[in-house]
Parts: structure tokens; C-alpha cells; sequence
């Protein structure tokens, strides 16, 4: 994207805009130097950007308040104000400043995002091979590995189903084991309801809308998967109520769909299209009555089930994981010390589930506020609001163990009938 630089900041008396906050900072070794690299989720930042570690006392004194002269003190005597005034425009124009050049940089980006009609995946390349016969030839053989027997499963039933979106590399069996089982089927749209990871950093862009919709084509390796426009419009008309935006910014950096539609178009060679949501969290319910959000969630829901519900021709499926824990969650505790009362929260969210409990679930994620951070809970608990009376069989269930950073994603699968 070209963008102009002469907002750049170019002041030695104004306070020198602070560290963007939803960059995480690593230091990391490489050939014996360190370095810090900068992670944007994001994707603000040029993929790999890394500053000398030595930068790192410079960037600890960008707090929003000091400027080019105030800092000067801090430094070396061979560091005058020109050279930091030229430092700092250096990391305002790779977008690490909370500036107005960032600002007018992410709005620009949003906005192109938003006025695109195709999505470009952001996972190819980087959780498996964008190249589609390496692609090809690593779904082949994992297929060939991992498959299971039905287990006596009539797949002309299958109404749904909820699989991870963990990535492929630490959970392909789980993948293989869960979408094996829609080999057979001939569905012409499928509804996704997955996790959305990203509309939270929006501020309140998306206030009162906790569900989101794309209007966009998703591009994968092995095909281009169109959106189904005309349900998609019905759904938009039709929205009262119910905290549905079209605004898809939240898809743009978002991985909770695609792995799914990785599955799908090697699996299926027939036409379909999709209907692609992201549903940001359900923390309302947990910490409150939540009566306005509990209120959306069943128009929502209503509004699934009357748009779909007696449609033979349309699939769900609802992309979540289970736990997240360990200390790179945020717990004080390793993950490995938290194994067994792990298992047993997912045990008791995975019955809820195959139940179709609405009510089941809720008690669970209510008892102590979510203490595992179960991101699969806002889709499969709308999915189960839109359809009470389905029941599902467990397919899998899973662990990732991340032991470098004490930490751990668990994940599962259910199939609904």
C-alpha cells in the first residue's frame, strides 16, 4: 500500500506519540545478536519487523508525554536531537506509534479491506503451504494417516458441525477425524459461525454488534469460495434487532474461518458458497445479567433458524477451540499443573454440547466467569440457541501443549444429526 509520509511526526518540543499497545514486543537471538521483534496482530507492521535490542531503553520512555528534548538527558552523549528526531520518524512511518500517521494508515487499510469483494487468506503460507499442489500433497497424505471408520455415523443426516481452528501444523488429526465425516455430503451453502478473535481491538466500532458478516469471496489455495450475496442480503434486511453488521472489518486479519474453508475445498469438489460470520465474546453474560446481549443473541438465533432452519440444502458449521491456559493466557500457574481440572471443564462444555444445552452450558461458563478461556462458547452456544433440538456425537479431543511458554490450547469436535 503506498502511503504518503509527510505526517510523519517532525517535532523536538511536542510530546512524541506512544508505543502502539497492541504491539507485543520479543526479544528474541538470531547468529549471536539480539533483537526485539515487534508482533502486530493486526498486520499493520511489515511481517518480521525487528530493531536492535539496544532501542529497547528508547522505546520504554515513549509514554505519550516526553518529547525529543525531554529524552536527550537519557541518552548517550554521542545521541543528539536530530538523530532521535530522525529515530522516532523511522518508527512512526513502520506504524509503531500511536500517531496520526498510524491512524490515517489503519483507517486507510480498513477501509480498502472493507471495499474489496474478495478475502485473501492470511493463513496460507504460514500454517501450511500456500502453494496448492505442496498443499495438495500434505492434505493427501494426512488424509491417509489420520482417517477413521463412521463408527456407524449415516452421513445423510449431518446437520453441523463444530470443529477447532487450531492450527493445521499441531492439529490435523483432529481436523482429519472431523471433516472426513462431511466427505460424502452435497450441501449448496454452508453457514459458518466461528470465533472472532479481532473485533475487540476496534474499540466500540463494533459496540451492540457482536455478530459480523462478510460480503467477500474467501480465496484459498485449492479454490476461491464465493459468498452466497443473496442470503446474506436477507440476513442484513432483516436484522431488527439482533447486533448483526455488515461492517467486516473483523474478518480482515481473522484465521477462524479459513482453516475450516481449507477442509472444505480439498473435500468437496461440488459448488458452494457460504455465509461467513464471526461473533466477538459473550463476557456480558458471564459478569452480568447481560439482558441486552441475551436479547440479540435469541433474535439472531431466530433469525438463523428462520432463514435456514428447514433448508436441506444448507450446512453449519461452528469453528472454536476449547481451553486456553498457561502463562501465556495470563494465569499465574503453568499449564501442566492445570491438566486435570482442564479436562474435566471441557469434558463438562463438550456434554453440554452434545446435549444441545443451552442452559447446560451457560451454568458452566457461569460458575467461575470462563476460567479457561473457552473461545469456542459464543458460536456453539448461538448455534445451539438457533437449534435446540439437535444432539451431537463427539468426534475428538485434544491438547496442545506450548511447554516453551508454559501454556496450553486444548481443542474437540462435535458432529450434529
Amino acid at each position: 500500500m503506498k502511503q504518503k509520509t509527510n505526517n510523519l511526526f517532525d517535532s523536538k518540543v511536542e510530546p512524541i506519540p506512544r508505543l502502539r499497545p497492541d504491539i507485543d514486543v520479543i526479544p528474541v537471538r538470531d547468529n549471536g545478536h539480539s533483537y526485539l521483534y515487534f508482533r502486530d496482530m493486526r498486520g499493520y507492521l511489515e511481517p518480521h519487523f525487528a530493531l536492535d535490542r539496544k532501542v529497547g531503553t528508547v522505546l520504554s520512555l515513549l509514554d505519550g508525554r516526553k518529547s525529543i528534548n525531554d529524552l536527550k538527558p537519557y541518552l548517550g552523549k554521542g545521541v543528539d536531537g536530530n538523530q532521535l528526531l530522525e529515530f522516532v520518524r523511522m518508527l512512526d512511518e513502520n506504524r509503531l506509534l500511536l500517531s496520526s500517521h498510524f491512524k490515517a494508515f489503519a483507517q486507510q487499510k480498513e477501509q480498502e479491506y472493507e471495499q474489496a469483494d474478495v478475502h485473501q487468506s492470511v493463513t496460507a503460507g504460514n500454517s501450511y503451504p500456500a502453494d496448492p499442489h505442496e498443499l495438495k500433497t500434505l492434505l493427501d497424505d494426512a488424509f491417509m494417516q489420520h482417517s477413521l471408520s463412521y463408527r456407524g455415523i449415516s452421513t445423510e443426516s449431518i446437520h453441523a458441525l463444530y470443529a477447532p481452528h487450531i492450527d493445521p501444523r499441531v492439529g490435523m488429526e483432529t481436523y482429519v477425524q472431523s471433516f472426513q465425516m462431511l466427505k460424502d455430503i452435497q450441501p449448496t451453502r454452508v453457514v459458518i459461525l466461528a470465533t472472532s478473535h479481532y473485533s475487540g481491538l476496534y474499540g466500540d466500532f463494533y459496540q451492540g454488534q457482536p455478530f459480523v458478516v462478510s460480503s467477500k469471496n474467501f480465496e484459498m489455495p485449492l479454490a476461491t469460495i464465493p459468498a452466497d450475496h443473496e442470503a446474506i442480503a436477507r440476513l442484513l434486511d432483516e436484522a431488527g434487532d439482533t447486533g448483526l453488521s455488515g461492517n467486516d472489518r473483523a474478518h480482515r486479519i481473522e484465521h477462524s474461518i479459513e482453516l475450516h474453508l481449507l477442509f472444505l475445498s480439498y473435500l468437496w469438489q461440488h459448488d458452494f458458497s457460504i455465509v461467513p460470520v464471526v461473533i466477538g465474546g459473550f463476557g456480558e453474560l458471564l459478569h452480568s445479567n447481560g439482558d441486552r446481549l441475551q436479547k440479540q443473541i435469541g433474535n439472531f438465533s431466530r433469525l438463523l433458524q428462520n432463514q435456514f432452519g428447514g433448508d436441506d440444502d444448507t450446512f453449519f458449521l461452528i469453528s472454536g477451540d476449547l481451553a486456553h491456559v498457561g502463562k501465556k493466557f495470563g494465569d499465574e500457574r503453568p499449564a501442566a499443573t492445570m491438566r486435570e481440572e482442564v479436562r474435566q471443564f471441557d469434558e463438562q462444555f463438550l456434554t453440554a454440547g452434545e446435549k444441545g444445552s443451552t442452559e447446560m452450558m451457560m451454568d458452566l461458563m457461569k460458575e467461575e466467569r470462563d476460567p479457561y478461556r473457552i473461545c469456542g462458547y459464543p458460536p456453539l452456544y448461538t448455534f445451539l440457541h438457533a437449534f435446540p433440538e439437535l444432539e451431537g456425537q463427539r468426534i475428538s479431543y485434544d491438547r496442545w501443549d506450548q511447554t516453551e511458554r508454559e501454556s496450553a490450547v486444548t481443542f474437540g469436535s462435535i458432529l450434529y444429526q
